[in-house]
Formats: structure tokens, C-alpha cells, sequence
């Protein structure tokens, strides 16, 4: 899959050169398309999944019922919880003016350091350290509204 979300973002990056504005902000500009593909492709999988709610099937040879295991199901349901914290997470990331967005994403997604970031971006490294800021305080606020705890977020 992360192959394909590579050959994807190259593909856009392709068509979409002639549109790049300034070769300074390509990194940044490549971050983004990079992030879409990623989320498209989330939302992609997201319809694909299938989920089964028959905890019982028929052994055909003895025609018994067979249980699945009870810790496989608290399993699956921390699991679910973890993956529904983890939408909420990105829902909040979505709702974040870009600026900041890209500051979050570049920092906590792909471990640049705020001096990095500074220069894909053409700003200074306490521009780069309030957009951070101000975009994690801002997911923090939208992620206590929904209810979601830093307990739940644990990837």
C-alpha cells in the first residue's frame, strides 16, 4: 500500500508541476500532496472494510457451535477504540487552518526538526513553533469536545 500511495503522490507531483508556484516551497508542496494521497487512500480502505458480527460458526464435520475466544473479542474492542481515536485524531488534524496543518504533519508525522521545517516553509523557527502550538491546542480543544482522552490515543 505504501508503495502505491508513493507512485501516486510522483504520478500527481507529475501532472501537477507546471502549477508549483516557487521551486523553494516544493518540499512543503510535496508534503501536501503526499498527505492527501495518504488520507485518500484511508478513506479508500475505510469503504473496503468488512466487519464480521458473527462471533459463532458451525463446525461442519461435528456440527457444534464453535465461540471465538472472549480475549479475542476485548481485543478487537480496544482496537476498535484505538482506530476510532485515531479518525478522531485526524478528523481534528482536517479542521486545523492549513498553516498549521502542515506545521503538525511535518513535525509529528514526519519527525522534522522546527529548523527543517522553517526552511521548506520560507518562515521562522518561532513562526514554525506558534503554528505548532496553536495547531496541537486547537486539536487538543476539538478532541476534548468529542470526548476522546489521551488515555484512548495510543498508537
Amino acid at each position: 500500500m505504501a508503495m502505491d500511495i508513493t507512485q501516486q503522490t510522483f504520478i500527481t507531483v507529475h501532472k501537477n508541476l507546471s502549477g508549483l508556484q516557487s521551486v523553494e516551497q516544493f518540499r512543503s508542496w510535496l508534503y501536501r500532496i503526499a498527505t492527501n494521497c495518504c488520507h485518500q487512500e484511508s478513506r479508500r480502505q475505510k469503504r473496503k472494510k468488512m466487519f464480521s458480527f458473527s462471533f459463532w460458526q458451525r463446525d461442519s464435520d461435528n456440527d457444534k457451535e464453535i465461540s471465538i475466544d472472549d480475549r479475542w473479542v476485548a481485543e478487537a474492542d480496544v482496537e476498535t477504540e484505538r482506530t476510532e481515536a485515531a479518525e478522531y485524531v485526524l478528523k481534528a488534524l482536517h479542521q486545523l487552518p492549513a498553516e498549521q496543518r502542515v506545521v503538525v504533519i511535518m513535525k509529528e508525522y514526519e519527525g522534522l526538526k522546527f529548523r527543517e521545517i522553517a526552511a521548506a516553509l520560507e518562515v521562522s523557527e518561532n513562526t514554525v513553533k506558534s503554528r505548532m502550538y496553536y495547531g496541537l491546542e486547537n486539536m487538543r480543544k476539538q478532541l476534548e469536545k468529542w470526548k476522546v482522552t489521551k488515555d484512548m490515543i495510543y498508537f
